[in-house]
């Protein structure tokens, strides 16, 4: 068993039988405070209470807030600041420059300091912030704050590759290079291609500083060169499975094996369309998609890895949607604790629950931040 899970697994009389910590990969949660302007401090339920009549995708059906991730023993997340250029001719929608991107993302930044100063939710960066965050939350949950580590969702917000060095002190950790269509760096999401002539020197600047590199929105041809010139950490914070749903966002088997083979992680995120082949997102009904569905795709990456050590949580579930567009057996957050049930009804043993529920991604950070990250 691997030595994060002694700390890591604590029991209380809930809904349902026992409660186990969840690391949770890939979160908007600053995105949905600011572009949404939802109050995440308050009870799902209120927030939904407070869109009433609003009928613009997504409102009423929220699934994250504050509350329901203590509720769900989420004591780490990677967050997310997110800001892209427009691109495709105005089919990928955003802002029109990188400055406005920065100013955006720093912005998001802003956000979680300012729930850091009310205790609210506190920053991991580095190996003895993550230890002692775990030690704390072991001893005392009801009152240590929620750790995040600050994660960015598409590149744009980095101006030049000189900026590396700042977003670094100022505490990011990874970095993916694009979002949905082209970003000033690569080609990513149903935007077929490769890296632009800016991305080398920017993953050269992340790879001397440390940053980890996210995978996750890559077009197939940016994926295969990216991985030919980085050669730190790896990991996909919110990624399914191609043999499932055959889209460009989804991870094709031999893209599984080679993450798995640098070492990298994959969290398995819980959109119903990348779930559920043919998933109308305009008429939605998920109600094929369940949290089976979901260990379908967390047992898929285990059998191409060989192991479960490769396999995690990334929900993405406050990624501009709601519980239209979620497993059907979610309604917040707080019910990915039925998920360990699932897994051991399949045959996983506790050690690999705990491995998917937090401990990979426990491990993977350590890695990295330890100076053997690289693949």
């Amino acid at each position: 068993m691997i030595q994060v899970c002694a700390l890591t697994i604590n029991c209380y009389p809930l809904t349902i039988q026992t409660i186990m910590l969840i690391v949770d990969s890939h979160l908007d949660l600053a995105y949905n405070a600011i572009e949404w302007n939802r109050d995440i401090l308050q009870s799902v339920a209120a927030i939904r209470a407070s869109e009433k009549g609003m009928t613009e995708k997504g409102r009423q059906g929220n699934t994250v807030s504050i509350p329901a991730l203590r509720e769900g023993e989420f004591g780490l997340c990677f967050v997310t600041v997110h800001s892209r250029i427009e691109s495709c001719e105005g089919k990928f929608k955003g802002v029109r420059n990188q400055d406005i991107a920065y100013s955006k993302a720093q912005g998001e930044l802003a956000f979680y300091r300012s729930l850091q100063r009310k205790g609210i939710l506190r920053q991991v960066t580095d190996l003895e912030s993550l230890n002692q965050h775990l030690t704390d939350w072991e001893t005392n949950p009801d009152e240590t704050p929620i750790g995040f580590v600050l994660t960015m969702e598409g590149a744009d917000p980095v101006v030049d590759p000189d900026q590396v060095i700042d977003w670094w002190e100022q505490g990011l950790r990874s970095i993916s290079l694009v979002h949905y269509g082209i970003s000033s760096y690569a080609h990513g999401t149903h935007a077929p291609g490769g890296l632009l002539p800016r991305a080398k020197p920017l993953l050269k600047a992340m790879d001397e500083v440390g940053m980890i590199l996210d995978i996750s929105h890559m077009a197939e041809g940016t994926f295969y060169e990216a991985l030919e010139i980085f050669n730190g950490s790896l990991m996909a914070t919110h990624n399914c499975c191609h043999v499932f749903v055959p889209d460009d966002r989804q991870l094709k088997d031999e893209q599984i094996k080679i993450l798995a083979e640098r070492n990298a992680v994959i969290g398995v995120a819980f959109d119903a369309w990348m779930l559920v082949p043919d998933f109308d997102k305009d008429n939605p009904d998920p109600s094929d998609c369940t949290l089976n569905t979901v260990a379908d795709n967390i047992d898929h990456i285990c059998q191409i890895a060989g192991n479960a050590n490769h396999a995690a949580i990334g929900t993405d579930l406050d990624g501009g949607y709601g519980n239209e567009q979620t497993p059907c057996d979610v309604d917040t957050i707080a019910d990915l604790q039925k998920l360990p049930e699932i897994l051991r009804s399949r045959g996983y043993s506790e050690e690999d629950v705990e491995n998917i529920m937090h401990g990979n991604w426990i491990r993977h950070l350590r890695t990295a931040w330890a100076g053997g990250g690289k693949g």
